[in-house]
């Protein structure tokens, strides 16, 4: 997400933020778990103005930085190899790996199981997990959908077609031609996280960019949406 970088000093610290112009009424600050400070100002606005309201919530602003900053490192670098953890729905399972034909992953009694085929090579594990992930991606989105669409369904919109794929920086996107992208990796995140992607890019289908009313929709619909989106970032960021 890519603004104007600005920022302004607050005792011996630098308070670094993106600043964009919008088509609203209120200055919005939100601190990301990731570091990034976010300004949105209505549009007119003059630099000294945000200036003076970033400052005066400067203390608020360290506070969240400083919470944030006690979950990093989060993730550490997976090597695919027996007894470390990955995730799936939110929770963190323990891989176990053995040498058993045909080569598959089993979720059960709280670990991943996964039969290698006489190959423990990280590189093979790494790929039927990440297969499995897939198919159960696939199943895991389409449940979601079905549990959000009805908001959606009682204001006359056509139900958009499931597609799903790895993306980096990106949790989902709607396509014009009614396709719902999805993450693969957001299978790793809890139900309900999955549900507020979901139902964010369900409200694109009425509001395709993020607008005001967009906002509007999503508050109507998820009215928790951003304590979610908050678990989401600190679960998978």
């Amino acid at each position: 997400m890519n603004g104007e970088l600005k920022s302004v000093s607050y005792g011996k610290r630098v308070i670094d933020y993106n600043l964009f112009y919008v088509d609203r009424k209120t200055l919005e600050i939100a601190v990301h778990p990731d570091g990034e400070i976010i300004i949105k100002a209505p549009v007119g606005s003059t630099l000294e103005a945000i200036e003076r309201k970033v400052l005066k919530r400067s203390r608020w602003i360290i506070r969240q930085l400083n919470y944030f900053n006690q979950f990093n490192p989060r993730t550490p670098e997976r090597l695919y190899i027996g007894g470390e953890t990955h995730l799936y729905l939110g929770r963190q399972y323990r891989l176990k790996i053995n040498n058993d034909i045909p080569k598959c992953v089993k979720l059960s009694r709280g670990l991943f199981q996964v039969s290698s085929g006489n190959n423990n090579d990280p590189m093979v594990v790494k790929k039927l997990l990440e297969s499995w992930y897939v198919e159960r991606a696939f199943f895991q989105f389409n449940d979601s959908i079905d549990r959000c669409w009805p908001a959606f369904a009682a204001l006359g919109l056509t139900r958009p077609r499931l597609r799903i794929k790895r993306m980096k920086k990106r949790w989902g996107s709607l396509s014009k031609n009614g396709i719902i992208t999805l993450n693969t990796e957001l299978v790793k995140a809890p139900k309900e996280c999955i549900d507020y992607v979901v139902t964010h890019e369900l409200c694109h289908l009425n509001h395709h960019d993020h607008s005001p009313e967009f906002y509007n929709l999503l508050e109507r619909v998820l009215p928790n949406w951003e304590k979610i989106k908050h678990k989401l970032e600190l679960t998978l960021v």
